[in-house]
């Protein structure tokens, strides 16, 4: 126990300096207008990898299919999404047709 703190600490420290180098690189660099381009579309791939797994893989990551009621969910939070552009409303539709459909089968 005595040990965990100071590992930590130092991951902490580890992990901020490694995002705020990002920061002041962004600042004092200029590229290409291929890399920008490029940069744009990370946010919406790592979104994809975190729901994607969550929607149709099982509660332990096991290679099974979920239920269709994730799926259904999945859907609708994505037309949601798409016709509201609010993502708190996609987020309240998304859950709340998981909820009643988790509750009605």
């Amino acid at each position: 126990m005595s040990i965990y703190w100071p590992v930590a600490l130092a991951m902490g420290v580890g992990t901020f300096l490694l995002r705020f180098s990002f920061i002041l690189i962004m600042d004092k660099m200029t590229f290409p207008d291929a890399v920008t381009r490029m940069l744009r579309f990370i946010p919406a791939s790592v979104l994809t990898a975190l729901i994607v797994p969550a929607v149709l893989l099982g509660r332990n990551g096991e290679a099974a299919f979920a239920g269709w009621e994730r799926l259904l969910a999945a859907l609708v939070a994505v037309v949601v999404a798409w016709k509201t552009k609010n993502t708190f409303v996609t987020i309240a539709s998304g859950m709340g047709v998981l909820w009643l459909l988790q509750a009605v089968m």
